[in-house]
């Protein structure tokens, strides 16, 4: 049995030697392999992973041309993995290494997810514990998905649940939720979250109110359902106040000249309109998006990876996905009994030398 561990990084050079050394403690006794995802890093996070990668072939590099976002980063780790099972994990150590082998555990015993539940948040600040318990019970909620408060992408996935997930190839992707859709039988492991080993989050306050929209409208129609109730409730409003204004003007002497209700009464209303409009705006962007099918990614540069490769009897095509590397014919190496590895040292040594920390 081959483990696969996927690991999406992005300026990570500074956590990188601690991560190997956990993995490597962690993992005896365990066929494995490692596949570093750059998702368009700026420092010596690729010169890191080619270094490693010379001496080791179990350690595999993807690098995109730019930066797509973590989710993709995923999903293009999800397609060049070859384990029997594979975890998806962060490269900051707040993912502990040291639970890889209870995860196995459960994976034998029949689960096709195996999902690491943070039970303390401690090292984080409290409006990030607060908004992510509101993140997890609002889109529960408004996308009806059986969501487990509290788990992130750090998971395992057996063979089969990977390629279901390989099967969903739409653009604005949410991996829990697709992990959640599947419907697949998944154990939850509770863990304590450490703080980051080093280095600084990549998720800013408008990465994560982005990230969570998309959980919302990937998976949920229900924010145009909303906008119709408010626009009716709205309504009814104004008509009864509309009713008040025609009982004061025959009925009263109390009726003020002036323009503060109409004034009032159109920023609602108005208000209400635009948020309606930019709802249903996005939504129709996403589809737009859809339709296009462009790829997911584009990998430029690839290290001790399988790349497609029809004479080698590998997929000659990855859906929606541009890989400009090319295969290395004639050089696929056995190990563990099931997993193969390209690159010759002395290409990938060629390449090392052109890529530095500007990149």
């Amino acid at each position: 049995m081959l483990l696969s561990i996927v690991i999406p990084v992005l300026n990570e050079a500074e956590t990188l030697p601690l991560l190997l050394a956990s993995l490597q403690t962690s993992l005896t006794d365990i066929p494995w392999e490692i596949i570093f995802v750059d998702d368009g890093s700026t420092d010596a996070t690729s010169s890191i992973i080619e270094r490693v990668a010379l001496v080791d072939p179990r350690v595999s590099l993807i690098r995109f041309s730019r930066n797509f976002g973590h989710q993709v980063a995923v999903t293009a780790g999800l397609d060049f993995a070859d384990g029997d099972a594979v975890v998806v994990m962060d490269a900051d150590l707040q993912d502990p290494p040291e639970l890889l082998p209870r995860l196995l555990e459960l994976f034998h015993e029949g689960y096709d997810v195996v999902s690491p539940q943070r039970v303390s948040r401690d090292s984080e600040s409290l409006f990030k514990r607060w908004t992510a318990k509101l993140f997890y019970c609002v889109v529960s909620r408004l996308t009806n998905q059986r969501l487990t408060p509290d788990v992130g992408d750090f998971r395992l996935f057996s063979r089969r649940a990977v390629l279901a997930i390989r099967s969903l190839r739409e653009q604005h992707r949410y991996m829990r939720g697709l992990a959640a859709w599947l419907g697949l039988k998944e154990a939850v492991v509770p863990f304590i979250r450490q703080a980051r080993a080093g280095g600084r989050t990549k998720y800013s306050l408008t990465k994560m109110l982005r990230f969570a929209w998309t959980a919302i409208s990937s998976f949920s129609t229900l924010p145009l359902r909303i906008s119709i109730s408010a626009g009716c409730l709205l309504s009814l409003v104004g008509f009864i106040y509309l009713l008040h204004v025609v009982y004061l003007a025959l009925w009263t002497t109390t009726l003020v000249p002036g323009w503060a209700s109409v004034v009032a009464l159109q920023c609602i209303f108005s208000g209400m309109i635009l948020l309606a409009l930019g709802a249903i705006g996005d939504y129709v962007a996403r589809i737009f998006e859809e339709s296009k099918n462009r790829p997911l990614y584009v990998v430029t540069e690839t290290c001790n990876v399988r790349l497609p490769d029809k004479s080698q009897g590998l997929p000659k095509d990855l859906p929606r996905a541009i890989v400009l590397a090319q295969p290395v014919p004639g050089n696929i190496h056995a190990m563990h009994g099931s997993m193969g590895f390209r690159s010759k040292v002395e290409n990938t040594a060629s390449r090392h030398s052109m890529v530095g920390p500007g990149t």
